[in-house]
């Protein structure tokens, strides 16, 4: 179980990472508007290429189901936010954070799943998580740093959500131990939709709010988690 929290963590730490950057690096609005769009793009891949393909272990009507339910937790939480901190600012950022964590969660809960079935983890799926996750942090972070959050508050925020990933990793892996039949298809299915709910209603505005060029960094982070599969 040590090792699916290390998976379930350690592929999310770049969130923290970037996180922290924004306080030491000065990044240009338009930069922070390109990063977003190419972590759109990554996590587009990241669905065709590895989520939807485990999903597919269950009945398409069944996919299409949980694929539903992962993009209305989104809306739930992203509503949440935007009661709690408006929907313009550091609320519009929080809404990616969200995200981050409906996508995060179950896709950590499928590398426990992995490890529990004694599957060997698909080393490029982590490293396309690591990588996606730089800009998808980098964006709202930079924003959050904009509206006075100290970065130890904004370290924190994201430390919550690399623990809550991590922990999800842990139970993946007793699920797939203690059920034959748990493959983490649902899993899947739910972060498939929570990503795509973020991307429409969050990261995609987000990025062509700031740059003109968002649209053809989208299509370069999908091309490049593509080539890092």
């Amino acid at each position: 179980m040590l090792t699916s929290f290390a998976f379930g963590a350690l592929a999310q730490l770049s969130l923290v990472l970037s996180a922290l950057a924004v306080f030491v690096i000065k990044v240009p609005e338009r930069t922070v508007g390109d990063l977003a769009g190419f972590g759109a793009g990554a996590l587009i891949a990241a669905i065709a290429t590895d989520l939807l393909p485990t999903a597919e272990l269950l009945e398409m009507w069944w996919v299409a189901f949980w694929v539903l339910v992962g993009a209305g937790i989104f809306i739930l939480g992203e509503r949440y936010v935007d009661r709690r901190f408006g929907a313009e600012g550091s609320g519009g950022a929080l809404g990616i954070v969200v995200g981050a964590i409906v996508d995060g969660v179950p896709e950590s809960a499928i590398f426990g799943v992995q490890i529990g079935k004694g599957s060997a983890v698909s080393l490029a799926f982590v490293a396309a998580v690591f990588v996606s996750n730089i800009p998808q942090a980098l964006a709202p972070s930079a924003v959050l740093a904009k509206s006075g959050w100290r970065w130890r508050r904004v370290a924190a925020l994201w430390m919550w959500v690399v623990l809550a990933c991590g922990l999800a990793a842990v139970l993946g892996h007793v699920l797939a131990t203690a059920w034959s039949g748990f493959n983490g298809s649902r899993a899947a299915a739910v972060a498939s939709g929570g990503i795509l709910a973020m991307l429409t209603n969050s990261l995609i505005p987000f990025a062509h709010e700031r740059s003109e060029r968002a649209g053809i960094w989208t299509v370069v982070g999908f091309c490049f988690a593509l080539a890092m599969g």
